[in-house]
């Protein structure tokens, strides 16, 4: 069934891209970005190693001569597995083709076997890999039309058709989208109409912030109201997608009263906003919350930045002693910068200092350009899936709403942006009372509300490692869920999925390879799991309420509200 503009899917997307697109999103965006003065020293470092060391150069040469001659022998490498881009029966039955591909497999792994042999330190050597890494992709064969015989032969069986949808294509990204191969088809949504269509009402306002009150779907709902957080750098909807992929809707199925903040979209007059920024325009939404509910105190979800900033208000309602915040969930959110990840290749003191001068000098930090930034960390999934799509192919950009959501871009204040980066070069979530917020040093270990902590399997950008030691900097009772998906499939991940399974170990010692060796595989969605655990923490049941609202909270402008919807 193809998707229509009020039922958008990912019907009609090849499976491949489908995948891609789920597993290398923006997530927390690159703070600190990529430098073509970074990627230039690492290649010059890699011309050193190879004029020091030119032992190491001839006798990756020499594999590479031995395994190219294998491959016009008819032998070579085999397929990697996992890469989609060689799935097409000719790579194999196609003499031509198959040494196009063993060539290929064969200089890539030479150069990959030349950083690994080099002197570099282990860091140097990552740096040059994923360098390495944007060269042997861009270069790879299925990335022209010669090299791709999918592309081929739909160019011979259009009559040229698809050659010329494929320019049309480009050209249109080369005016419209700075050069880059279109993501989506951002005609097919519109948020309000088929993206973030849970009825609901803004029910408060301030200038940082909408809070939005969703309509109950039930006669009864938990006494106990639920109030979701969204990350700074992305809109609120991905927690309210479409029908179906939706965690408000299944809250509010679930019997749940649900609220979520809608964050205003900052321009350079709001730059000086900042961490006590955010975390006061909370405390304001839980105050509306509380007063509209009758209940002394919420539950608390978050993800990504939207968990580190709960994780900055749980430390300092902690200091105070208050109890506002009864629990809290805590999704793909890495507090602990300890862990490796790709997005720290690039963070050098150097790179850190003009991060900060340029969102300084503007203002805030745009989205669009995070997001072109975050596109060359994953090359392979954010732009050769889509030259491939798009040009070769001469298809028209995907229908689908992740995507859609993915590029409907935020942009973040410069003072939270420089924050953002001292939390994460400095560890300052991780050290006790390192981090001041509104007035006052926070130890997370003080944090004694109950806590749910997920993270995904496969997730390049918030590494379960690291989600895993956030969990377990937290006092009091912490539940820690690993699901099998990356970084939004692990947070929109509804039920009927049969693929779908998650990780249980209610202990957390020291390390995380002691957590997954004794932890229980349970199948399904986390969702289910969670929405348990809510039941438990979440008061007894009563008759839900006719109207949003209250008399100092009115209802004004229907959900998804007008924040959501600024440029």
């Amino acid at each position: 069934m193809a998707a229509s503009k009020d039922n958008p899917t990912a019907s009609g997307m090849p499976d491949d891209l489908a995948a891609s697109a789920t597993e290398g999103m923006l997530g927390p965006n690159p703070f600190v970005g990529l430098r073509a003065q970074d990627i230039i020293a690492t290649v010059q470092q890699l011309g050193e190693q190879a004029a020091r060391h030119p032992g190491v150069l001839f006798e990756q040469e020499t594999k590479l001569a031995r395994a190219l001659m294998s491959a016009w022998f008819g032998g070579g490498a085999t397929l990697p597995k996992g890469d989609k881009r060689f799935t097409d029966p000719l790579w194999q039955d196609n003499p031509l083709y198959r040494m196009s591909l063993q060539g290929y497999f064969a200089w890539r792994d030479s150069v990959a076997g030349f950083v690994d042999r080099s002197a570099l330190d282990d860091k140097s050597k990552e740096r040059a890999q994923f360098v390495t890494s944007l060269l042997t992709d861009a270069l790879a064969p299925t990335n022209t039309l010669a090299g791709n015989p999918a592309a081929l032969r739909k160019m011979f069986e259009s009559g040229g058709a698809s050659l010329l949808a494929g320019m049309k294509n480009l050209v249109t990204d080369a005016l419209t989208n700075q050069g880059m191969p279109a993501q989506v088809d951002k005609s097919a949504f519109e948020v309000g109409r088929n993206l973030a269509t849970s009825p609901g009402a803004v029910v408060f306002r301030n200038e940082v912030l909408e809070l939005i009150e969703y309509a109950p779907a039930t006669a009864k709902v938990h006494a106990r109201p639920q109030l979701i957080v969204p990350p700074q750098i992305n809109k609120f909807y991905i927690f309210d997608l479409s029908k179906g992929k939706s965690i408000v809707e299944y809250l509010v199925q679930s019997e749940f009263q649900v609220f979520v903040v809608s964050w205003r979209n900052p321009t350079a007059a709001q730059r000086e906003w900042n961490m006590d920024t955010y975390v006061a325009a909370l405390i304001e939404a839980i105050d509306a919350v509380r007063d509209i509910t009758g209940s002394p105190d919420v539950n608390l979800h978050g993800a990504c930045s939207g968990a580190m900033t709960i994780s900055a208000l749980l430390g300092h309602l902690a200091s105070r002693g208050e109890k506002t915040v009864h629990a809290a969930t805590l999704m793909v959110a890495v507090l602990d910068s300890s862990a490796e990840s790709q997005l720290g290749l690039f963070s050098t003191p150097e790179a850190v200092a003009v991060a900060k001068q340029n969102s300084a000098a503007k203002g805030v930090l745009e989205g669009d350009e995070m997001g072109r930034v975050f596109a060359w960390l994953r090359p392979n999934d954010l732009v050769w899936n889509y030259w491939v799509n798009n040009y070769l192919m001469g298809n028209a950009p995907p229908v689908f709403d992740i995507l859609y959501w993915n590029n409907d871009t935020t942009r973040l204040p410069a003072a939270l942006h420089g924050q953002l980066l001292d939390i994460f070069t400095q560890n300052l979530f991780g050290k006790p009372r390192a981090l001041t917020v509104l007035g006052t040093p926070i130890d997370l270990s003080e944090v004694a509300c109950d806590k749910y902590v997920v993270a995904g399997v496969t997730d390049h950008i918030t590494p379960w490692q690291g989600v895993f030691n956030a969990a377990r900097t937290f006092g009091g009772n912490t539940e820690f869920v690993l699901s099998s998906s990356g970084h939004i499939q692990s947070l929109i991940n509804p039920p009927g999925n049969p693929k779908a399974k998650f990780y249980l170990n209610p202990e957390l010692p020291a390390s995380s390879d002691d957590w997954l060796s004794n932890a229980q595989m349970t199948q399904g969605t986390w969702w289910e799991h969670w929405r348990e655990w809510l039941a438990t923490r979440s008061g007894k049941k009563r008759a839900a309420r006719q109207s949003l609202g209250n008399a100092r909270y009115t209802a004004g402008a229907s959900a998804p509200g007008t924040y959501v919807v600024e440029a």
